[in-house]
């Protein structure tokens, strides 16, 4: 099923600004000192943090679940860097720490099942190019 997503620039680059949708009810605004800078709004690279974060919990739950072990949460944090590369802004890691509350599984299985979460949901897949992905994988104590 195809997904939508939809933004709108006004502006130069350091002087504009923008908005975005992502659906029917996701909406925000963006702009150059929200990316590059501490400003107000949001940044494409935050919508690509909750999608990444998003669909790895996914993964990670159906996975837990088809293993016999369905858990009770999975809370999954992305943090995404964006650095200057060449002169180009490039994003060059995305860091997951991801919580699970699973009865009846022991850490080393979850971290199993995290790192084939990693390597396997979609967004992941997509996001291939960036050259570091971390996973901290760990059960709720």
């Amino acid at each position: 099923m195809p997904s939508k997503g939809t933004a709108q620039w006004q502006g130069d680059l350091k002087g504009g600004s923008g908005t975005f949708r992502a659906g029917d009810d996701i909406t925000g605004n963006y702009s150059y000192k929200s990316r590059f800078e501490d400003g107000e709004g949001a940044n494409p690279e935050q919508l690509i943090g909750a999608a990444h974060a998003a669909c790895f919990s996914m993964a990670l739950s159906n996975m837990l679940a088809e293993a016999g072990n369905a858990p009770a949460s999975v809370d999954t944090e992305a943090i995404v860097t964006l650095r200057i590369v060449d002169g180009a802004p490039t994003i060059t890691k995305i860091a997951l720490t991801t919580v699970g509350r699973v009865p009846g599984i022991d850490e080393a299985a979850f971290v199993e099942h995290a790192e084939a979460a990693k390597a396997g949901c979609p967004v992941s897949r997509a996001l291939a190019g960036v050259p570091e992905v971390t996973l901290d994988a760990s059960l709720a104590s």
